[in-house]
């Protein structure tokens, strides 16, 4: 079989064989694929100059920005492998994922440098790269000696060359997960990963070649990346990128821009359908709205229905390059709540997770397996952490609880690490959650563990709740309420047994609910004295 190069920076180049198409609108600033396509090509010549060679690793932090698609491009141009890094990550945080990937080169945009000269001396990054070539970022009168000016690698005069073919098994990126249960890990991502997520992506959901792109959603994260950004770029279609989330902005870019496909988590949808003027709006060209990343309230995706956009729940993980599993749109009403079927060139299936037999029963929950080329291979340097995720038949354990009704959709229950053990009965927090954001009144709701001396476990519920939500009886929620409206819909074991009122639920950069500041959170309010 002939192996075919199916490198990105080889795709843009043939894009820029029509050289007014408009492959990036950055923050209302037009670039053409060809104009895409000679700044990478002169950023790799630059990069190569400095030493970067074929799988050394190039980091970025940064927010979204063009320059972060130039470097990933730029860096498979010469076959590099490159490393987004969470922008809110404490210097501590940056520090190790630096030195586990090996970071030969680091591009920091300025707002970010403070924090990166922190830990200079003790990252082994070689070369040290300032952005000063995009107006959209923080300005720097004089960068620090440490730091080269990215303007110095960029610009005529160099010899470029082709890029370099990439194939299926050649390392394309790093993306480190959030680390809830310790140090991250670097997920290794093929360009075959990727290629096969298009793919996957292009045979289910309506994707066109001149598709205008709506990214919002952190490019770090593999949801913003590869959903439908990446995919648009090298396909023909137009990215129409901002810097960060604005509920308003992104609302008007809908409709100004005639935005075709768009992917967000679920507080993103939730904070879009808040904004004055939504119910209005002509989102007539949007064919294609994807949300997943979160557990998705069932709720949401019947509001948006009842104004008339069908959102396509789809999930997967960093290590599924990101989806495993889609709901087609014509099914959103109709199965709503369920994550859908597994992508064309995927397989998915449901193990006991003490045992790992396989579960063919309907409604029987189980851990969710993976296996296809979609799938990572494993953790950077770290066999451990890979032999613990794959079994000897190459599924890939992904940690999640799900199951699959009689008609084969999956529905998504909870992280197995999250369950709640109570009176030896397991609870899974999404499940309750699912229910008390049907309350009225409450906007989001989060579930974990507290300590109990009868029960080993109880279950708490912190809910965020629209301004005048009132109990019947005191200006807050009682638990007794409730309790009351979930034992409709929940065993009894499964009722919370406290609930805190919050102003915001804690999330991440990605988006998800951060459980471990949550609890950090509840534990500062039961261990503070009333008055």
């Amino acid at each position: 079989m002939v192996a075919v190069d199916i490198s990105p920076a080889a795709a843009l180049h043939r894009r820029a064989l029509h050289p007014t198409a408009t492959a990036v609108v950055y923050e209302d600033r037009e670039i053409s694929a060809a104009q895409l396509s000679g700044t990478v090509g002169e950023f790799a010549a630059g990069l190569s100059e400095h030493g970067l060679r074929r799988g050394d690793r190039i980091a970025y932090l940064g927010f979204n920005s063009v320059t972060f698609l130039e470097t990933l491009f730029a860096a498979a141009h010469l076959g590099a492998v490159f490393v987004p890094l969470n922008f809110r990550l404490a210097a501590d945080e940056v520090r190790h994922i630096l030195n586990d990937c090996g970071a030969h080169t680091i591009v920091v945009e300025e707002g970010h440098r403070e924090a990166a000269e922190s830990i200079l001396a003790g990252i082994p990054a070689r070369s040290r790269l300032l952005v000063d070539t995009d107006p959209e970022c923080p300005a720097t009168d004089a960068p620090a000696p440490a730091w080269t000016p990215l303007s110095a690698l960029r610009g005529p005069g160099r010899p470029v060359r082709e890029p370099v073919a990439l194939y299926d098994d050649d390392l394309a990126a790093l993306m480190y997960t959030s680390g809830t249960t310790g140090r991250p890990k670097g997920v290794m991502l093929t360009h075959g990963n990727l290629w096969w997520n298009a793919v996957n992506v292009d045979a289910v959901v309506d994707t066109r070649t001149d598709d205008v792109n709506l990214a919002l959603a952190p490019l770090f994260h593999i949801g913003g990346l590869n959903a439908l950004t990446l995919r648009t770029l090298v396909r023909g279609g137009t990215v129409l990128l901002r810097r960060g989330f604005d509920p308003a902005q992104c609302l008007k870019d809908l409709v100004d821009h005639r935005v075709n496909t768009f992917f967000a988590v679920p507080a993103m949808y939730a904070a879009l359908a808040r904004v004055p003027g939504f119910a209005d709006a002509d989102l007539g060209a949007l064919r294609s709205a994807i949300v997943a990343g979160a557990p998705v309230p069932p709720q949401l995706i019947r509001d948006y229905g009842e104004a008339g956009l069908l959102l396509q729940q789809a999930w997967g993980l960093t290590e599924t390059a990101p989806f495993a599993t889609y709901l087609p749109a014509r099914l959103t009403l109709e199965k709503t709540g369920s994550a859908g079927v597994a992508m064309p060139y995927t397989e998915i299936r449901l193990t006991h997770p003490g045992t790992g037999a396989g579960i063919d029963e309907p409604d029987t929950q189980g851990e969710i397996c993976v296996r296809g080329p979609n799938v990572t291979s494993g953790y950077w340097d770290n066999p451990d952490a890979t032999r613990a995720a794959f079994d000897d038949m190459g599924w890939f354990h992904t940690g999640d609880i799900a199951y699959r009704d009689k008609d084969g959709f999956y529905y998504i229950v909870d992280r197995l690490k999250d369950m709640i053990i109570t009176g030896g009965e397991n609870v899974y927090p999404a499940e309750v959650e699912r229910v008390l954001v049907e309350y009225p009144g409450v906007l989001e709701a989060a579930v974990i563990g507290v300590p109990d001396p009868k029960w080993g476990e109880t279950v708490l519920a912190v809910v965020n709740c629209a301004p005048g939500t009132e109990s019947t009886e005191s200006e807050e929620l009682t638990v007794e309420e409730v309790r009351a409206f979930a034992d409709r819909y929940l065993a009894r074991y499964k009722l919370p047994t406290q609930v805190m009122v919050i102003d915001r639920l804690p999330r991440n950069a990605s988006g998800k609910l951060d459980k471990i500041e949550l609890r950090r959170w509840v534990m500062a309010r039961q261990s503070t004295p009333t008055a």
